[in-house]
Protein backbone atom coordinates (compact mmCIF):
# COMPACT_ATOMS: atom_id res chain seq x y z
CA UNK A 1 0.00 0.00 0.00
CA UNK A 2 1.58 3.25 -1.19
CA UNK A 3 1.30 6.16 0.99
CA UNK A 4 1.98 10.00 -0.68
CA UNK A 5 5.11 11.59 1.10
CA UNK A 6 5.01 14.89 3.14
CA UNK A 7 6.09 17.66 1.78
CA UNK A 8 9.41 19.04 1.63
CA UNK A 9 10.55 22.05 3.79
CA UNK A 10 11.32 23.27 0.23
CA UNK A 11 7.84 22.74 -0.74
CA UNK A 12 5.88 23.97 2.17
CA UNK A 13 8.36 27.14 1.50
CA UNK A 14 7.15 27.66 -1.60
CA UNK A 15 3.18 27.10 -0.89
CA UNK A 16 3.09 29.54 1.39
CA UNK A 17 4.79 32.02 -0.66
CA UNK A 18 1.67 32.11 -2.69
CA UNK A 19 -2.03 33.64 -2.29
CA UNK A 20 -4.74 31.57 -1.48
CA UNK A 21 -7.39 31.69 -4.25
CA UNK A 22 -10.37 33.71 -3.90
CA UNK A 23 -13.25 34.66 -6.04
CA UNK A 24 -13.63 37.78 -4.72
CA UNK A 25 -11.23 40.60 -3.08
CA UNK A 26 -12.13 41.51 0.69
CA UNK A 27 -10.74 44.59 2.19
CA UNK A 28 -9.59 44.55 5.90
CA UNK A 29 -7.44 47.75 5.92
CA UNK A 30 -7.97 50.75 8.28
CA UNK A 31 -8.67 53.35 6.35
CA UNK A 32 -8.11 56.88 7.64
CA UNK A 33 -10.22 59.72 7.37
CA UNK A 34 -10.36 61.75 4.22
CA UNK A 35 -9.19 58.63 1.94
CA UNK A 36 -11.67 56.75 -0.89
CA UNK A 37 -12.08 53.12 -0.21
CA UNK A 38 -13.76 52.51 -3.77
CA UNK A 39 -13.57 50.15 -6.25
CA UNK A 40 -11.90 47.16 -4.47
CA UNK A 41 -14.33 45.32 -2.10
CA UNK A 42 -16.40 42.49 -3.92
CA UNK A 43 -14.27 42.74 -7.46
CA UNK A 44 -12.25 39.76 -9.29
CA UNK A 45 -8.53 40.25 -10.10
CA UNK A 46 -8.02 40.99 -13.72
CA UNK A 47 -5.04 39.05 -15.40
CA UNK A 48 -3.21 40.13 -18.40
CA UNK A 49 -5.53 37.69 -20.77
CA UNK A 50 -8.56 39.30 -19.18
CA UNK A 51 -7.66 43.63 -20.69
CA UNK A 52 -8.16 44.90 -23.38
CA UNK A 53 -5.27 47.12 -25.17
CA UNK A 54 -2.39 46.09 -26.14
CA UNK A 55 0.26 44.09 -23.47
CA UNK A 56 3.13 45.28 -22.49
CA UNK A 57 6.22 44.11 -20.38
CA UNK A 58 8.04 47.22 -18.55
CA UNK A 59 10.82 46.44 -16.54
CA UNK A 60 12.56 49.29 -14.53
CA UNK A 61 15.92 48.40 -13.43
CA UNK A 62 18.16 50.30 -10.90
CA UNK A 63 22.42 48.89 -10.01
CA UNK A 64 22.12 50.38 -6.19
CA UNK A 65 25.55 51.67 -5.71
CA UNK A 66 26.98 50.88 -2.22
CA UNK A 67 23.68 50.22 -0.86
CA UNK A 68 23.79 49.97 3.18
CA UNK A 69 21.21 48.36 5.66
CA UNK A 70 19.93 51.85 7.24
CA UNK A 71 19.89 50.00 10.92
CA UNK A 72 23.50 48.01 10.79
CA UNK A 73 25.29 49.73 8.35
CA UNK A 74 26.47 46.42 6.43
CA UNK A 75 26.52 46.52 3.21
CA UNK A 76 22.85 45.64 1.41
CA UNK A 77 21.93 41.92 -0.03
CA UNK A 78 18.98 41.77 -2.59
CA UNK A 79 17.35 39.70 0.98
CA UNK A 80 18.10 43.12 3.04
CA UNK A 81 16.35 45.13 -0.11
CA UNK A 82 13.10 42.89 -0.36
CA UNK A 83 13.19 43.00 3.23
CA UNK A 84 13.51 46.50 3.82
CA UNK A 85 11.12 47.27 0.58
CA UNK A 86 8.25 45.07 1.84
CA UNK A 87 8.37 46.52 5.27
CA UNK A 88 8.04 49.95 4.04
CA UNK A 89 6.26 49.69 1.21
CA UNK A 90 4.18 52.76 1.03
CA UNK A 91 6.75 55.03 2.32
CA UNK A 92 8.67 54.57 -1.12
CA UNK A 93 5.82 55.87 -3.13
CA UNK A 94 5.77 59.60 -5.06
CA UNK A 95 4.12 61.77 -2.95
CA UNK A 96 0.18 62.35 -3.21
CA UNK A 97 -0.17 58.25 -4.08
CA UNK A 98 -0.84 56.21 -0.87
CA UNK A 99 -1.30 52.48 0.02
CA UNK A 100 -3.36 51.60 2.52
CA UNK A 101 -3.03 47.46 3.71
CA UNK A 102 -3.72 45.53 6.54
CA UNK A 103 -0.85 44.85 7.93
CA UNK A 104 2.95 46.83 8.30
CA UNK A 105 5.00 44.44 5.63
CA UNK A 106 3.59 42.59 2.78
CA UNK A 107 2.40 39.78 2.81
CA UNK A 108 0.36 36.63 0.23
CA UNK A 109 -3.06 37.34 -0.03
CA UNK A 110 -3.04 40.61 1.56
CA UNK A 111 -5.79 43.07 -0.19
CA UNK A 112 -4.85 47.04 -0.35
CA UNK A 113 -6.56 50.06 -1.48
CA UNK A 114 -4.83 52.33 -3.48
CA UNK A 115 -5.46 56.42 -3.67
CA UNK A 116 -3.87 57.20 -6.80
CA UNK A 117 -2.93 60.69 -8.46
CA UNK A 118 -5.62 59.36 -11.77
CA UNK A 119 -5.12 61.14 -16.14
CA UNK A 120 -5.43 64.90 -15.63
CA UNK A 121 -4.79 64.88 -11.65
CA UNK A 122 -8.37 63.27 -10.48
CA UNK A 123 -8.25 61.36 -7.61
CA UNK A 124 -8.21 57.49 -8.28
CA UNK A 125 -9.13 54.84 -5.59
CA UNK A 126 -8.30 51.34 -6.56
CA UNK A 127 -6.68 48.24 -5.00
CA UNK A 128 -4.07 45.26 -5.31
CA UNK A 129 -3.59 41.69 -4.04
CA UNK A 130 -0.08 40.65 -2.99
CA UNK A 131 -0.21 37.27 -5.15
CA UNK A 132 3.46 36.22 -3.94
CA UNK A 133 5.96 36.58 -1.62
CA UNK A 134 9.39 35.59 -0.82
CA UNK A 135 12.69 36.89 0.12
CA UNK A 136 13.97 38.06 -3.16
CA UNK A 137 10.58 39.22 -5.11
CA UNK A 138 7.18 39.65 -4.08
CA UNK A 139 4.38 40.56 -6.60
CA UNK A 140 0.42 42.06 -6.74
CA UNK A 141 -2.44 41.66 -9.32
CA UNK A 142 -4.85 43.97 -10.31
CA UNK A 143 -8.22 44.29 -9.78
CA UNK A 144 -11.13 45.03 -12.24
CA UNK A 145 -11.50 48.63 -12.86
CA UNK A 146 -7.94 49.54 -12.16
CA UNK A 147 -5.99 51.35 -14.96
CA UNK A 148 -3.90 48.06 -16.18
CA UNK A 149 -5.08 44.39 -16.02
CA UNK A 150 -2.17 42.77 -15.04
CA UNK A 151 1.23 41.59 -12.90
CA UNK A 152 3.54 43.71 -11.12
CA UNK A 153 6.77 42.11 -9.59
CA UNK A 154 9.30 43.65 -7.38
CA UNK A 155 12.47 41.74 -7.14
CA UNK A 156 16.27 42.54 -6.20
CA UNK A 157 19.33 40.61 -7.81
CA UNK A 158 23.41 40.54 -7.10
CA UNK A 159 24.61 39.99 -10.68
CA UNK A 160 28.58 40.39 -10.97
CA UNK A 161 29.20 41.27 -6.99
CA UNK A 162 26.48 44.61 -7.75
CA UNK A 163 22.96 44.71 -6.95
CA UNK A 164 19.83 45.49 -8.45
CA UNK A 165 16.37 46.08 -7.82
CA UNK A 166 13.79 46.34 -10.21
CA UNK A 167 10.25 46.36 -10.83
CA UNK A 168 8.77 45.02 -13.95
CA UNK A 169 5.06 45.32 -14.80
CA UNK A 170 3.12 42.78 -17.36
CA UNK A 171 0.32 44.89 -18.02
CA UNK A 172 -2.72 46.06 -20.75
CA UNK A 173 -4.98 48.64 -20.25
CA UNK A 174 -8.21 47.82 -18.54
CA UNK A 175 -10.71 49.25 -20.71
CA UNK A 176 -10.61 51.21 -24.07
CA UNK A 177 -11.09 54.73 -22.32
CA UNK A 178 -7.70 53.96 -20.38
CA UNK A 179 -6.57 52.48 -23.52
CA UNK A 180 -7.05 56.17 -25.61
CA UNK A 181 -5.14 57.78 -22.70
CA UNK A 182 -2.48 55.11 -22.63
CA UNK A 183 -1.79 56.05 -26.59
CA UNK A 184 -2.55 59.49 -25.68
CA UNK A 185 0.91 58.99 -23.37
CA UNK A 186 -0.40 60.12 -20.60
CA UNK A 187 -0.82 56.98 -18.42
CA UNK A 188 2.10 55.74 -19.51
CA UNK A 189 4.00 58.21 -18.82
CA UNK A 190 2.41 58.54 -15.09
CA UNK A 191 3.40 54.99 -14.89
CA UNK A 192 7.33 55.47 -16.26
CA UNK A 193 7.81 58.63 -13.34
CA UNK A 194 5.57 56.66 -10.55
CA UNK A 195 8.15 53.64 -10.69
CA UNK A 196 11.23 55.49 -11.74
CA UNK A 197 10.35 57.66 -8.34
CA UNK A 198 9.55 54.46 -6.21
CA UNK A 199 13.18 52.89 -7.20
CA UNK A 200 14.91 56.66 -6.66
CA UNK A 201 13.57 56.70 -2.95
CA UNK A 202 14.35 53.18 -2.55
CA UNK A 203 18.02 53.65 -3.49
CA UNK A 204 17.92 56.60 -1.23
CA UNK A 205 16.31 54.74 1.53
CA UNK A 206 19.64 52.56 1.48
CA UNK A 207 21.60 55.51 1.18
CA UNK A 208 22.82 53.96 -2.58
CA UNK A 209 23.15 56.18 -5.93
CA UNK A 210 22.10 54.55 -9.51
CA UNK A 211 19.86 55.47 -12.65
CA UNK A 212 17.15 54.00 -13.72
CA UNK A 213 16.68 52.19 -16.82
CA UNK A 214 13.62 51.23 -19.12
CA UNK A 215 13.20 48.75 -20.90
CA UNK A 216 9.96 48.45 -23.06
CA UNK A 217 8.33 45.23 -24.98
CA UNK A 218 5.17 45.24 -26.94
CA UNK A 219 3.58 41.76 -26.01
CA UNK A 220 0.69 41.72 -28.29
CA UNK A 221 0.01 44.36 -29.98
CA UNK A 222 -3.84 43.49 -30.61
CA UNK A 223 -6.66 44.80 -28.96
CA UNK A 224 -8.77 42.24 -27.04
CA UNK A 225 -12.21 43.55 -27.47
CA UNK A 226 -13.93 40.94 -25.66
CA UNK A 227 -13.13 42.57 -22.70
CA UNK A 228 -14.38 46.36 -23.92
CA UNK A 229 -17.30 45.88 -21.28
CA UNK A 230 -14.51 46.15 -18.67
CA UNK A 231 -15.24 50.02 -19.10
CA UNK A 232 -18.29 49.51 -16.42
CA UNK A 233 -15.97 48.85 -13.51
CA UNK A 234 -13.51 51.85 -14.58
CA UNK A 235 -12.17 53.02 -11.56
CA UNK A 236 -11.53 56.39 -12.74
CA UNK A 237 -14.69 57.18 -13.80
CA UNK A 238 -16.46 55.48 -9.70
CA UNK A 239 -13.86 57.76 -8.36
CA UNK A 240 -14.50 60.61 -10.37
CA UNK A 241 -18.10 60.26 -9.81
CA UNK A 242 -17.67 60.07 -6.01
CA UNK A 243 -15.91 62.97 -5.97
CA UNK A 244 -17.94 65.41 -7.52
CA UNK A 245 -20.83 63.96 -5.20
CA UNK A 246 -19.38 64.83 -2.09
CA UNK A 247 -21.13 68.01 -1.67
CA UNK A 248 -24.66 66.08 -2.12
CA UNK A 249 -23.45 63.18 0.61
CA UNK A 250 -22.68 65.86 2.96
CA UNK A 251 -25.64 67.28 2.62
CA UNK A 252 -27.43 64.60 3.25
CA UNK A 253 -26.11 63.64 6.18
CA UNK A 254 -26.61 66.66 7.58
CA UNK A 255 -30.56 66.37 6.46
CA UNK A 256 -30.52 63.21 8.21
CA UNK A 257 -28.55 64.12 10.75
CA UNK A 258 -26.43 61.56 10.35
CA UNK A 259 -22.37 62.29 11.43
Amino acid sequence: MSSTPPPSEKQKSSEQAWAKPSDRLNVEANMPAGSMNLNVQGRQLNNPLQGFGQMWQKTYRIKLIAPRVPATGKAATPQDIIAGWKANFPKFWPRGNNFYAPLTEIQPGEVAVLNLKGPGGMPLSTGVRVIYVDDEQFSFMTPQGHMFAGMITFSSEQEAGEVYAQVQALIRASDPAYEAFFKLGIIGKMEDEFWTATLNNLASYYGASGQVELKTQCVDPRWNWGAAKNIWHNAAMWSGIYTVTTPLRWIGKKVSGKK
